[in-house]
């Protein structure tokens, strides 16, 4: 369980484990973060896929640490912890690829949108459920994935798209069958991998200087509101009724 690393030759295979749905602690954000910039670090490394073990991807924040903690240590936490480890799949000097099964959630849309190369199962659905936990977050990554209409309303209603429309608009490059994820994702990464890597690794920094979006800022703005409705009680009402399993 946790943040495990293994070799795929040329390519670092990191894998998110934390069951049952996959919503990492605190600690886990920033073990997720620092295995993605170790892999980008080390020269043998070509390309590095990022999956998951489990029915889904991703589920975003454990919001049941955050109720057991009092304070806002494990809030500020998940908040710095997120930050940290999208900015990881962003950073990574080698390109990332993304294997993504089942439910890709809040924190997993964050890491999804600032990834390379998006390989999806076909039973992959992507989502913000923010407004629904009193918090705010990830529009930055969303509005990568879809056009901007479609990034507002999935976000207002909390609503999911499938991995078939996120092709549509390309920015899923592959969708397959879910016994077929983890080799269609190793197979795009190793044909990266094959590439030189000092051509790619000079093409990674140049695409990320050339993006139009600052997804460090941007990100790191919708964060201020978060804080704001924790300050004003509004994100503990809706996390407690999320614990609580209260509609």
């Amino acid at each position: 369980m946790g943040i495990s690393t293994s070799a795929a030759g040329a390519v670092a295979v990191v894998t998110v484990d934390y069951p049952p749905v996959n919503a990492l602690p605190v600690q886990g954000w920033f073990d997720l973060a620092d295995a993605v910039r170790a892999a980008g670090r080390d020269p043998a490394v070509h390309a590095v896929v990022l999956r998951a073990e489990g029915r889904g991807f991703n589920a975003g924040v454990d919001i049941k640490e955050m109720q057991r903690t009092s304070g806002f240590d494990a809030l500020i936490g998940a908040n710095r912890g997120c930050y940290e480890a999208f900015g990881a799949v962003y950073d990574c000097a080698v390109p990332v690829v993304v294997a993504v099964q089942g439910f890709c959630l809040g924190g997993g849309i964050g890491l999804v949108g600032n990834a390379d190369v998006v390989v999806a199962a076909d039973d992959a659905t992507f989502g913000l459920p923010e407004v629904d936990r009193g918090a705010l977050g990830a529009a930055t990554h969303l509005a990568r994935l879809v056009p901007q209409h479609l990034m507002r309303a999935l976000y207002f209603t909390a609503s999911t798209v499938d991995a078939a429309t996120l092709a549509h608009y390309g920015s899923v490059y592959k969708v397959v069958p879910r016994t077929e994820l983890d080799d269609a994702a190793l197979a795009v990464a190793r044909d990266i991998a094959a590439k030189d890597t000092r051509v790619i690794r000079a093409a990674k920094e140049a695409l990320n200087g050339i993006d139009v979006q600052h997804v460090h800022r941007s990100y790191r703005y919708e964060q201020g509101f978060t804080f704001e409705l924790n300050l004003a009680g509004v994100a503990d009402e809706h996390r407690d009724a999320f614990v609580s399993g209260t509609p």
